[in-house]
């Protein structure tokens, strides 16, 4: 890495998240002495990549910087020399969301982004493009640090850093920034007089608080958030935010993470989550509806900032915790962050080479994170399943390994095993062909042998 005219490169930079990402490094323009931002896109994603490039430009000139911002469909132009890259880019599109979403749901199975069968097919799509990508920073960029924030977050990168090889990688996800966010305003007190303990694994974490007297929060923030006499709120935009049971939060003895709904009542979780398919206002489809008024607003030649209304978009905070974490590295600022990194036995009920989810200081060498040690045993139990079944769709994604996105599936609390376990892998293998080129001899047998799978499939996306 240089220590000077600093090189970013974004792959997924077309996407709605960009003007944030650009307003994170204006806000650190005395800490990082950038020269060159390139944005990189598809074909597919080319109209918006002009469109959030052009606004970029804009936002750069009204900062007063002299930074190039460069607009290209060529990856490799894009990391050559790099000394970052940022990684924000969803294979198939919206589109595959909508599918990940709606094909569960058709089943009464939960369809959701990263969870369940949805979020295991995104992760087949998209590991092998991350390790794809590493195989171009090896020649292009061999010193450059790879920031992803890139979902399914925890299974990409431990994929980048366990099969990829590639271990200056960080994964971010803007989930414990709200949570912090939500325990400061809770106890009245500055943020930064708070500290702060997470791990898990990503969208499955738990965390501890503490002040500045050191006396632990933990408990009273249960009772504040999610007491019998509370009213639960969600800082998350992207999902339902139905109330815990107060009595298991209290045993838990930690904060659960947003995602835990999922998992802790899902049965109310899934009805929401039937009753907005019936209505065809999945999230996928909802946020189709917010893009497409983000992309009109930044067409705007005069909007040279970022609207309020992308924080309706629901990952804000992504880019700008992405930001931060580069200038940590690059000025060895330790700040304190959320990470997803190796485990190194910071979580000791997880396998030491794993990648974990977990609260640290981010130096010039990367994350330190802090020791957990083990969770209780409610926790404990549900996050090594939770674990083996991460390892498993990774194995499934990089071989195209049939048996082993079954066994995924079967192992998944959030999908229902046996026959209906592999009637939505076939579905879903049908429905995401273009985009799974390791799964094409399986794909091809299930169109041969089942030709009301295809079908269903697509009469089912027809509708959307």
């Amino acid at each position: 890495m240089s220590r000077g005219a600093l090189k970013i490169a974004t792959i997924g930079g077309g996407s709605s998240y960009t003007p944030e990402l650009i307003e994170g490094y204006i806000k650190r323009k005395d800490e990082l002495p950038i020269k060159e931002i390139w944005l990189v896109d598809i074909e597919a994603g080319k109209e918006k990549l002009e469109i959030v490039g052009e606004m970029a430009k804009r936002m750069v000139k009204a900062a007063g910087l002299d930074w190039e911002v460069h607009l290209t469909l060529d990856r490799r132009a894009a990391l050559k020399d790099a000394d970052f890259v940022s990684t924000q880019f969803r294979v198939g599109l919206l589109e595959a969301r909508v599918k990940d979403e709606r094909i569960p749901l058709s089943h009464g199975v939960l369809g959701q982004e990263t969870n369940g069968a949805g979020g295991m097919f995104k992760a087949f799509r998209t590991i092998p493009i991350i390790l794809g990508i590493i195989k171009d920073m090896e020649e292009l960029c061999p010193d450059a640090w790879l920031v992803n924030f890139t979902n399914p977050a925890g299974m990409v990168t431990e994929a980048a850093i366990k099969h990829g090889g590639w271990k200056k990688t960080v994964g971010l996800c803007n989930v414990p920034i709200g949570h912090r966010k939500q325990a400061a305003e809770k106890l009245g007190v500055p943020e930064e007089n708070l500290f702060f303990k997470f791990a898990g694994i990503n969208h499955f974490h738990w965390h501890r608080v503490w002040d500045k007297e050191g006396k632990e929060r933990t408990q009273e923030l249960i009772d504040m958030i999610y007491g019998p006499q509370e009213e639960q709120e969600s800082h998350l935009k992207n999902i339902w935010d139905a109330p815990y049971h107060y009595e298991q939060i209290k045993d838990l003895g930690m904060l659960p993470c947003g995602y835990h709904r999922y998992y802790y009542i899902e049965d109310e979780m899934l009805k929401h989550s039937i009753d907005e398919f019936k209505e065809g206002k999945t999230r996928a489809q909802v946020v189709k509806e917010t893009e497409t008024r983000l992309f009109e607003l930044y067409k705007d030649p005069k909007l040279d900032y970022k609207p309020k209304e992308l924080e309706q978009r629901g990952g804000t905070h992504y880019s700008d915790a992405a930001c931060e974490m580069i200038a940590s590295i690059y000025n060895d600022k330790r700040t304190d962050m959320v990470v997803s990194t190796e485990n190194n036995g910071t979580i000791t009920d997880l396998p030491y080479d794993c990648v974990v989810e977990v609260s640290g200081p981010v130096t010039s060498h990367g994350h330190e994170p802090y020791n957990w040690g083990a969770f209780p045993s409610p926790a404990r139990g549900i996050i090594q399943n939770m674990k083996a079944m991460e390892e498993t769709v990774i194995r499934a994604a990089i071989d195209g390994d049939y048996g082993a996105a079954l066994h995924a599936f079967t192992i998944n609390p959030l999908v229902p095993g046996g026959t209906m376990a592999r009637t939505l892998l076939d579905e879903l293998l049908v429905a995401h062909k273009d985009h799974l080129p390791n799964f094409a001899d399986d794909i091809a047998r299930i169109e041969k042998d089942q030709p009301e799978t295809v079908a269903y499939v697509t009469e089912l996306m027809k509708s959307n």
